[in-house]
């Protein structure tokens, strides 16, 4: 055989393998992109590994939540995380299928919403869940349906009709345990309450099945609205939550609002409170005068000393309500009738008039 039949034995050869090779990743490509496949293999399995979850928009919001042995926290607030908002993600990531593929073509990943969120105009959101070893990076573009939404794999050009339909939040606020304190009512007896404005009061009870809560002192001449109109008063403590977390700037303003909560059993909980333009601001701090009431105490200051919370208005409002509006509003003072004109007297006539 000669040596130029033997050298295109051997081309013809490479060219037979290197047709296999890329038929057999063709085939690879076509069976990871068939209807009911995940998107995201293998992070089904490893959904109790992960460590990390990151979710960035191209608006530059960003949440970074972390894992340190069982306890999860928001990076950017340093606040605990809400634990069943992580792993409701990760299993809905895990369980991701493709329903269909889509465009390959960036140019339209914009209508998808798919777009590298590297441009402040991305309107999608990356998520990247990462494990020891391993991690798993998706782009989360529009909704097609109620159940049913549009991705891309990072890196990867093939974007995706996917379900279930991710909802994800970029908003480090959004992945923050919210729970703030919860103080039952019935555990109350007294609040004291010295506003950074008006008269300073106190809302009390001398027994835990006493109906209602009293007011004193009560200005002069005034009463309150009913019975129970201070009743909300000690109740503000129960399930309080918090909208957002940050480290305290410094020491309480001296002009800021205080309430004093006083239970049965020991415990004292003092709230600063402070407006920020349209934020409700608060601080919290326990002290205990029993062994069980100081145990608490602790706990509480081990999670809230040092922190401001931004709450709810309304809850704000319930903490520091000013004692004005827990009274009636004193009655009008009557007016006198305008243009009444002066009843005349008939005139006395003068000595030696006559008649």
């Amino acid at each position: 055989m000669s040596a130029r039949r033997v050298a295109w034995l051997l081309a013809a050869g490479v060219l037979v393998i290197a047709f296999a090779i890329w038929l057999s990743s063709q085939r690879h490509l076509e069976r990871a992109t068939q209807a009911g496949d995940l998107v995201l293999p293998g992070l089904e399995h490893s959904v109790n590994a992960v460590t990390q979850l990151s979710v960035r928009k191209g608006d530059g919001t960003a949440a970074t939540i972390q894992r340190s042995g069982e306890a999860w926290s928001v990076g950017e607030r340093g606040w605990p995380a809400d634990v069943s908002k992580i792993r409701k993600l990760l299993l809905a990531l895990g369980a991701l299928n493709v329903v269909e593929e889509k465009t390959r073509l960036p140019a339209n990943y914009p209508s998808l919403g798919v777009e590298d969120v590297t441009s402040p105009k991305a309107t999608g959101t990356r998520v990247e869940a990462s494990a020891p070893g391993r991690s798993w990076a998706l782009i989360v573009g529009k909704s097609s349906n109620a159940k049913s939404g549009y991705v891309r794999v990072a890196g990867s050009p093939q974007s995706l009709l996917a379900a279930p339909l991710l909802s994800v939040d970029a908003d480090p606020k959004f992945w923050l345990d919210h729970a703030l304190a919860d103080i039952a009512t019935d555990r109350v007896r007294q609040v004291e309450e010295k506003p950074g404005q008006g008269p300073a009061y106190s809302v009390a009870r001398d027994k835990k099945d006493a109906p209602h809560f009293s007011v004193s002192p009560l200005p002069r001449g005034r009463e309150l609205v009913g019975p129970g109109s201070a009743d909300g008063i000690p109740a503000a403590l129960s399930a309080l939550t918090l909208d957002d977390a940050h480290k305290a700037a410094g020491a309480a303003d001296a002009h800021a609002s205080r309430a004093v909560f006083h239970t049965f059993d020991g415990l004292e909980v003092e709230v600063t409170g402070r407006k920020d333009g349209t934020r409700a601001l608060i601080a919290l701090n326990a002290r205990g005068s029993a062994k069980d009431a100081a145990a608490e105490a602790a706990t509480l200051n081990a999670r809230l000393a040092g922190w401001e919370f931004d709450v709810p208005e309304y809850k704000y409002t319930a903490i520091f309500t000013p004692l004005e509006e827990l009274l009636k509003k004193p009655p009008e003072p009557q007016k006198k009738p305008s243009g009444a004109s002066k009843s005349k007297l008939p005139k006395t006539p003068s000595p030696g008039t006559a008649n």
